[in-house]
């Protein structure tokens, strides 16, 4: 029977036996921090701070204008997927100078949910680089923003040299319903390769 302390999110229910820790990466202002939130059974931890004129010197705000706020060390939240199965959620800060907590966060991970935006995806090449150097095994998700531009999928692959076993799919972070289709998408990548169905790299 699952414990009473379960029914207000705090604590994993009694029949959970699997935890996995996966990270939320992509580049700056993607929407990470967005979808934690929005996939999150608990109250997600969050460190973010406003942003200041120092930090616009240096953070590109090209195409999100309206961003006030940024993460500075993580993103924390945790999503019971089935009834034995609890995913943590580590979501990453997407600026350069947060390289150091790429590492520190992606220890014991098992692999990572990219989110993309069609505006920036050059963006995207230096933390698919560090992934792809950490061997963590990822999937893309194309965050749909009002008013990005949309390209077939053998176009948006072209353009960030996916290997055709990486997942693609797109979402939109602040729908949960989508968000948790992309989850979904990555837990069955990893559990195809840990089944031998899918070559690791």
């Amino acid at each position: 029977m699952d414990s009473a302390l379960v029914s207000d999110g705090t604590y994993v229910r009694e029949t959970v036996r699997t935890s996995v820790k996966l990270l939320i990466v992509g580049h700056f202002a993607v929407g990470k921090t967005t979808l934690v939130g929005t996939l999150s059974e608990i109250r997600p931890l969050r460190t973010e701070e406003r942003m200041t004129q120092a930090g616009a010197l240096i953070d590109d705000l090209a195409g999100v204008p309206d961003k006030e706020t940024t993460t500075v060390a993580m993103d924390f939240g945790r999503l019971t997927l089935t009834d034995d199965l609890v995913l943590y959620l580590f979501g990453t800060p997407g600026q350069h100078r947060f390289t150091q907590l790429w590492h520190d966060l992606s220890r014991g991970a098992l692999g990572a949910l990219v989110l993309a935006d069609t505006r920036r995806l050059e963006q995207s090449f230096d933390i698919m680089g560090f992934l792809e150097e950490q061997k963590l095994r990822y999937a893309v998700a194309i965050n749909q923003f009002d008013g990005a531009p949309t390209f077939a999928e053998e176009e948006l692959r072209e353009a960030l040299d996916l290997l055709p076993s990486t997942p693609l799919i797109t979402c939109d972070a602040r729908d949960r319903v989508s968000s948790t289709r992309a989850l979904i998408t990555l837990v069955e990548y990893l559990i195809a390769i840990q089944n031998g169905s899918i070559r690791e790299f």
